[in-house]
């Protein structure tokens, strides 16, 4: 138990797994994404510091039992091509995960996003709401605060100087600070013994996903001030679930107030859990997709 407790290290970057497939290109960039499952289609997007395989070891498993996954790695994440400063933005994000959904025919998805990517499928919600079956939102980060990110990560953002800089921290300091990261994301739970071993670390932890990282979070302001005067006039179901003891995005001042404003939003709180909720109860979500797709087929 003790082992299992320990942050992971930051091992080398891994090759194109097996489990990877390409959706056609997007304006140039090539969208990696994992499937699992068949049924109606639910599509799944990661946070900030993590890839695809976030949600392959997390909810996957369980909602591929009833539905079709495609968990898509974002824009400058995983295996998923970038454009500096064009894919900054949460709602630049969701226009090119839309466009990979399109491209794959994916049928009128519920949209599945944790914490970050809780923001983008709330955009998708807002913008797109005919086009989905509804959004799910995972820990969500949805109003404009001062975040952990911006300061650590920021410096990395700036043009040819930031990508040297994430560079010099890739061989010296993030080997030490980033597994620390990646574990306090899981507090007060412990890291899951699937993610320690699953989990691609060395390929979430590259420099120049550390650069996407932080052009989203430079972004990230203007992003969700932009969704916070939308929330109001959401046309699509949403469900959001926040867990009670989440100390990476404050349920109380982004869960609860975004459910507020969204019309018919339903609010799940989850006792106890942080803000990888999605791991510790993937029950949870299933139940949450179940009952979009359910208010689906009575519409």
């Amino acid at each position: 138990m003790i082992h299992a407790a320990r942050p992971p290290s930051l091992p080398a970057a891994l090759p194109i797994p097996p489990d990877r497939s390409f959706a056609p290109a997007i304006d140039g960039r090539r969208i990696a994404y994992v499937r699992d499952g068949s049924g109606p289609d639910v599509v799944l997007i990661h946070g900030t510091l993590t890839t695809a395989d976030d949600m392959r070891l997390g909810p996957m498993p369980a909602l591929a039992r009833a539905f079709r996954c495609t968990a898509f790695d974002r824009p400058g994440h995983g295996w998923s091509d970038h454009r500096r400063g064009a894919d900054a933005s949460l709602w630049s994000q969701m226009e090119v995960i839309r466009g990979a959904v399109r491209a794959l025919g994916l049928a009128r998805p519920v949209i599945c996003g944790h914490s970050f990517g809780g923001a983008v499928a709330l955009a998708y919600a807002m913008a797109h709401p005919d086009e989905i079956a509804g959004a799910v939102a995972l820990a969500p980060v949805c109003f404009p605060e001062p975040r952990l990110e911006q300061a650590l990560l920021g410096p990395r953002a700036v043009p040819v100087a930031g990508d040297r800089l994430s560079r010099l921290l890739g061989a010296t300091l993030d080997p030490l600070a980033l597994p620390v990261l990646w574990r306090a994301m899981f507090l007060p739970q412990p890291m899951p013994e699937a993610f320690r071993r699953g989990f691609p670390f060395g390929r979430a932890g590259r420099p120049d996903q550390l650069v996407s990282e932080a052009e989203n979070a430079v972004a990230l302001w203007s992003g969700l001030a932009r969704s916070a005067f939308g929330y109001a006039n959401c046309r699509a179901p949403v469900r959001i679930l926040s867990g009670t003891a989440d100390v990476v995005v404050n349920g109380l001042l982004h869960a609860g107030p975004a459910a507020a404003l969204i019309p018919g939003a339903r609010l799940d709180w989850l006792p106890g859990l942080g803000h990888m909720l999605h791991h510790a109860r993937p029950e949870a979500v299933v139940d949450a997709v179940a009952a979009l797709l359910e208010g689906r087929r009575g519409a």
